[in-house]
């Protein structure tokens, strides 16, 4: 298994050579097995018809903290891909620091299901989401 540390530098070594991860803006401000800490920066293009942070951005923001989550709980080569996602948005959010933190519930062979809370920069929970995961084998 891998130590904390090997664990958040790999995220963030992956976050860095992804493009989407790169372009939108996240970094992974910490890791450990089964648990990822993502900061973000929402922006007025980020923004509703109502000037507030767009809800398919914060379900987006935690689906990647709850994949992230289950990166670090399943064995290297092995995939993971959303099945189902659920988000409960409990506060509007506006422009400026936002946090995700995504937490693995359990990994199974096949199966995966994790958490997230999306947090405004003073830890104001804004939405709370769930989501299940099929972690497949490496590619052939």
């Amino acid at each position: 298994m891998m130590s904390d540390a090997a664990i958040l530098d790999d995220l963030r070594r992956r976050v860095d050579d992804s493009p989407f991860h790169r372009g939108f803006g996240l970094t992974v401000e910490d890791a450990a097995a089964g648990m990822v800490r993502l900061g973000w920066s929402a922006k007025e293009e980020h923004l509703n018809l109502q000037g507030l942070v767009h809800g398919g951005v914060l379900a987006t923001l935690a689906d990647v903290a709850m994949g992230l989550a289950v990166r670090t709980a399943i064995a290297p080569g092995r995939r993971h891909v959303t099945i189902e996602l659920g988000v409960h948005y409990l506060r509007p959010a506006s422009p400026g620091d936002v946090h995700a933190v995504g937490r693995v519930v359990r990994v199974g062979r096949q199966i995966a299901f994790a958490e997230a809370d999306v947090l405004d920069g003073g830890e104001r929970l804004l939405a709370r989401g769930s989501g299940t995961y099929s972690v497949t084998a490496p590619r052939a």
